[in-house]
């Protein structure tokens, strides 16, 4: 698609918006249902899309996309009415005669490229709340997941006329055409490095944004955990779609005390969830490209294996791997690894590991294995991060109940459930002033005008 189609198709989005179609509530909640409606009817096409893309077994496809997304569209269905009431504001005594409303109201044509690690949801969720607050959608989602995106386009190019949703589907220079064309919103799902690309786009045309990005997010494992249970929790979020998860515990902290036994656990659950050859396991995931395979690949020589580390570069595999040995200048410590290798550091007081991770950038999860409320209160009352878990982890972003997005570096602003309705909707305010007095002290000519504002607004 040329420069030239993507404008005339973004002014044929902003036409239509102007018309008010998008607007009323009962059009927002059919399209919502409809949407629905066809999401069950693909249910098995997206499952087949997503193993060929990433060999996703049909337990982890519904779990982390499909169910999640049924949850989002039934949540969202639910409350939508309510959210789109204007609020009442308060009267201040200063304007008293007058009313205040705050109106929600959408932004108007949103803009969401998607990434490829979990293909479907993460560009079906945003897609959910941009409807759900009224706007026109041009969806960009990811080439190295080809076969989802190919589904999703025709899924929605069913639905839908390209000037309400459409699907633009290509490489990194469709999605630059795409940040240099002006939309009302932008909602950007992927690396650090690209947030900021799409970041000063956004800034050339003062376009409002959301940046869902990632970073190295630790889980710390105190000595009083149990070491069991928090393996199990451990494997499952690391090594959930073979690591490319941008909440997945990025790094280990553990306690010293804890650490040997800890590990034996984790190779115990690692060999119960994917048995004792992992990279012969049919349900378990691979490598999405051969660069991305290459970069994950390299770290395994940059600590100690402790177990996993074998490789099948034919099907883009990667063993679940823990290392020690590492240092934060190794180059596995450098970046988010994404990917199944989990590098493992030690602390003796728990002050140590939140001094390590406040002297780096903001992470987007955070997890801690404890069962002291102490601990509790410390780590989270003294580290700065999106979201997380305490005694789990990944679980924090299944919940429509619960905003997610990232702080710093791991990005700004956040969604599912309300926290979708409420970023891609602008929030007017509204001062109605009565006609039937008026506040003569504002006034230039007023003698007591100054006297009266400091009785009314004093410190």
């Amino acid at each position: 698609m040329s420069n030239d189609t993507m404008t005339k198709l973004i002014q044929k989005q902003k036409h239509f918006y102007s018309t008010g179609a998008t607007r009323p509530y009962e059009e927002r909640l059919r399209q919502l249902k409809r949407l629905k409606g066809a999401l069950v009817a693909y249910e098995k096409q997206i499952i087949s899309a997503l193993k060929q893309d990433l060999n996703k077994s049909e337990l982890e496809s519904f779990s982390t996309e499909i169910g999640i997304v049924y949850e989002e569209l039934s949540f969202t269905v639910k409350h939508l009415h309510s959210w789109m009431k204007p609020k009442k504001a308060k009267t201040a005594l200063t304007h008293i005669g007058s009313k205040g409303r705050i109106i929600p109201e959408p932004y108007g044509t949103a803009l969401i490229i998607a990434p490829w690690n979990y293909p479907y949801q993460l560009a079906v969720s945003p897609l959910i709340g941009a409807i759900a607050a009224g706007n026109t959608v041009v969806l960009k989602p990811s080439e190295l997941s080809p076969a989802t995106s190919a589904l999703l386009a025709e899924i929605l190019e069913s639905l839908f006329d390209e000037e309400y949703v459409a699907v633009v589907q290509g490489g990194p220079e469709v999605s630059q055409e795409l940040l240099d064309q002006a939309v009302d919103y932008i909602f950007f799902t992927g690396s650090v490095h690209v947030g900021k690309i799409v970041m000063q786009a956004a800034a050339k045309r003062l376009i409002p944004l959301t940046l869902e990005l990632g970073g190295k997010s630790p889980c710390i494992v105190h000595a009083d955990a149990p070491l069991k249970l928090t393996a199990q929790r451990l494997v499952f979020g690391k090594f959930t779609n073979a690591g490319q998860t941008c909440i997945a515990p990025d790094y280990l902290l553990v306690h010293r005390s804890v650490k040997n036994e800890l590990i034996a656990h984790t190779r115990e659950a690692v060999a119960e969830f994917y048995g004792a050859e992992p990279l012969s396991n049919a349900a378990y995931g691979r490598i999405v490209s051969e660069r991305h395979f290459r970069r994950l690949a390299s770290f395994l020589q940059d600590g100690n294996i402790l177990f996993g580390g074998q490789t099948a570069p034919d099907r883009l595999v990667i063993e679940p791997t823990l290392m020690d040995q590492v240092t934060w200048d190794t180059p596995v410590m450098q970046e988010e690894i994404f990917g199944p290798i989990l590098p493992v550091l030690e602390y003796d007081h728990i002050q140590e590991a939140i001094d390590m991770i406040n002297e780096r950038p903001k992470p987007l999860a955070l997890y801690l294995f404890t069962k002291e409320p102490e601990i509790e209160e410390m780590v989270v009352g003294s580290v700065s991060y999106g979201g997380g878990c305490i005694n789990d982890t990944l679980m924090h972003i299944a919940t429509p109940h619960l905003p997610f997005g990232g702080v710093g570096e791991s990005g700004m602003g956040a969604y599912h459930g309300r926290g979708s309705f409420d970023t891609f909707t602008h929030y007017k305010s509204v001062l109605k002033q009565t006609n039937l007095f008026d506040i003569k002290f504002r006034y230039p000519s007023s003698k007591n005008g100054l006297k009266i504002m400091r009785k009314l607004m004093k410190p």
